[in-house]
């Protein structure tokens, strides 16, 4: 397991390629992980994820009181929804890609039926309902989406994408974005033809011997928007260890 000192410095290299590949812009955008623990590390609100320093990333219990100094950004909640709805998740993005956000502003899923890879990757890239910035609604609108994908859309807004570990969330977000890229081409060319019902069997197949897809025994995302809620804006107590629990 990597320790703190690790991870924070994997989240601020992550950070810097998400920025440098033009996928987040400004302040845009928010990387996570759950560490040993049980406490999540993020990054601060207000600061470009291509000029962060390691030592400016928060850390939070699992349903949001701060651990130590920093301020989370109001997209936190999104990301503590994730960790408490999904056992195997322990990392989450959200950066806003040009061509997948695009196709968030559309309200449409990113077409993932015309390369194998993405198909295999990610099999389905869903879009979520709108929901307001820094509210409530956004964790509400995302947890449906985890109950069978690990890269999603909200809608008008960007792309969330999830993993076992750091760097497996964030190639799904380079995944996302290039399947979207492919299918706006593919738009361009006139269409092409989506696998058929065969070809989707065979994918599927090896999607579940690569391990990959959401087991049902991982998703339950019962009592997560109230345990967020109780918890944010406050600060840990330290006769609990800062665990949230």
């Amino acid at each position: 397991m990597a320790t703190e000192s690790e991870l924070r410095e994997a989240i601020c290299e992550v950070g810097r390629r998400l920025w440098v590949r033009s996928q987040v812009a400004a302040n845009d955008g928010n990387i996570s992980v759950r560490m040993e623990d049980g406490s999540i590390l993020c990054t601060p609100t207000m600061v470009s994820k291509g000029f962060m320093a390691c030592e400016e990333l928060v850390k939070l219990t699992p349903d949001g009181r701060l651990i130590g100094p920093g301020r989370p950004s109001s997209e936190a909640l999104l990301h503590l929804a994730c960790f408490c709805a999904r056992s195997d998740i322990n990392a989450v993005v959200h950066a806003h890609p040009p061509y997948a956000t695009a196709f968030a502003a559309l309200g449409r899923p990113v077409p993932t039926r015309y390369l194998t890879e993405i198909a295999v990757a990610l099999w389905e890239v869903p879009c979520a309902e709108y929901a307001t910035p820094g509210t409530m609604e956004v964790p509400e609108s995302a947890l449906p989406m985890l109950a069978t994908a690990d890269a999603f859309l909200l809608r008008n807004h960007g792309v969330v994408t999830v993993g076992r570990d750091l760097w497996e969330a964030y190639y799904r977000m380079e995944t996302v974005e290039q399947g979207a890229k492919v299918a706006t081409v593919i738009a361009q060319l006139g269409g092409a033809p989506a696998f058929d019902e065969e070809q989707l069997r065979d994918l599927a197949a090896i999607r579940r011997d690569s391990g990959l897809g959401v087991r049902p025994d991982d998703y339950n995302p019962g009592g997560c928007i109230e345990r967020t809620v109780q918890g944010w804006g406050k600060t840990a107590s330290h006769d609990n260890g800062g665990n949230g629990q």
